[in-house]
């Protein structure tokens, strides 16, 4: 396609994105329900044309000798088709976002002022590698009464516009806006940036995806961005923690689902409980396949593994791949997560109440944990339902955003004949 036949169908894309979202403020919370219902049920009927689809983005990917952890978020199997629709069927059974009354005030001259939420209005998503996103941020936005526009990653342009099919199929067939849910076809890099100009057509702007992605769709945006550029996350085991939880919670909080962007990337440990703590999980995590870099205490509690660098302490690894630093002090790991974080999910394991409640109130991160896993930063896991993105921006929006994050509100003021003096 010509460059100039792609800037005119992706601004064709928004202006009908954007009478969609007109539409979509008429309709019913019943219709919507209905909508995804119908989604759920298709997902489970069309499964073994999913998978065929998605194979054929993993054959691509594998001839392209991409990592386990990348293979992996890309992968669809009926298990994860099974949640994917238990996840739209929890959308549906969430209470409607919109037309809640968030604040309401009677004014001495008779005015009565109500703000109640509304649909933010067309939603642009910016992904890459895994297709169950296509499915996340289409329902939440159905949900919400906003129009979504997707760009997925070309890794999965098989698995996204199977998908997407399925689920335009299913508002249509509901009577809801054809062009409510609609996706990029194109996988030309320069698809994104057209998106990102279509300031009069796109109201809001989710990257979601690696630290490169997210800068760029930050520093071209014309549309405001939520984001979260990584994840940084920490497990810090005190001195005063259970061992026996935090070998469990650290092994979980990195091999779970390492791929993840709320796996934890750093450990760390009070030296106090170092010499005991530290072999045994790193036993553990190698059994694993999990690498270790350790700063210069830990090489010394454990020899042979290797030695962390600085960039260690802000990297994002989405792999099997552990840094591991002992600290002198509460004090010191607080210190470190917010020098070196990246206002994710962080956790203190302690049976210290106070220690750990001194450790959540510090800590400037969107989800702070006591005696917990990182991994549970997730909407469904919050009870969201499910999440667009999980932001790390502190306006409008912070952590796992759900059906709420997808609103704004508008003031609605009845009077009878005020003029104002």
């Amino acid at each position: 396609m010509t460059l100039r036949n792609l800037k005119q169908e992706i601004l064709l894309m928004g202006k009908q994105a954007k009478e969609a979202s007109h539409l979509m403020l008429e309709t019913s919370l019943t219709l919507r329900n209905k909508a995804l219902a119908l989604i759920a049920q298709e997902l489970k009927k069309k499964r073994a044309l999913i998978i065929g689809e998605n194979r054929k983005d993993l054959k691509i990917a594998q001839n392209k000798g991409l990592s386990s952890a990348f293979l992996d978020r890309l992968r669809l199997d009926n298990r994860d088709l099974q949640k994917m629709a238990e996840m739209v069927r929890e959308v549906k059974r969430l209470p409607d976002p919109l037309g809640k009354p968030l604040w309401e005030i009677k004014r001495p001259n008779g005015l009565l002022i109500k703000r109640v939420s509304v649909p933010i209005g067309v939603i642009a998503i910016v992904y890459e590698s895994r297709p169950d996103v296509t499915v996340q941020a289409a329902t939440l936005c159905l949900k919400s009464g906003n129009s979504v526009l997707l760009k997925g990653g070309r890794e999965a342009h098989f698995s996204n516009l199977i998908l997407t099919h399925i689920l335009q199929r299913a508002i249509k067939r509901c009577g809801l806006p054809e062009y409510g849910i609609q996706i990029v076809k194109s996988t030309e890099r320069r698809a994104v940036k057209y998106i990102l100009s279509l300031s009069n057509c796109i109201d809001l702007i989710i990257p979601r995806g690696g630290e490169s992605l997210i800068k760029m769709v930050s520093s071209n945006s014309r549309i405001p961005v939520i984001k979260h550029y990584k994840g940084v996350c920490h497990t810090y085991v005190d001195k005063k923690a259970s061992l026996e939880k935090a070998v469990s919670i650290t092994y979980n909080s990195k091999i779970q689902r390492p791929g993840t962007c709320n796996s934890t990337e750093t450990l760390l440990v009070h030296r106090k409980v170092a010499p005991s703590f530290l072999p045994e999980i790193i036993n553990k995590l190698k059994s694993a396949r999990c690498e270790i870099r350790g700063c210069q205490k830990t090489l010394k509690i454990y020899p042979g593994i290797k030695k962390a660098k600085m960039e260690d302490w802000s990297t994002e690894y989405l792999d099997k791949i552990l840094s591991v630093k002992v600290v002198d002090s509460l004090k010191e790991a607080i210190e470190h997560i917010n020098l070196y974080g990246t206002h994710h999910s962080d956790s203190i394991i302690t049976k210290d109440k106070k220690r750990g409640e001194e450790f959540l109130k510090r800590v400037d991160s969107a989800a702070v944990y006591l005696n917990s896993s990182t991994r549970f930063t997730d909407g469904n896991e919050f009870g969201l339902g499910a999440e667009i993105g999980i932001s790390t921006d502190k306006i409008h929006a912070r952590g796992p955003m759900g059906l709420e994050s997808l609103t704004s509100y508008k003031y609605i003021i009845y009077g009878n004949g005020q003029i104002r003096k």
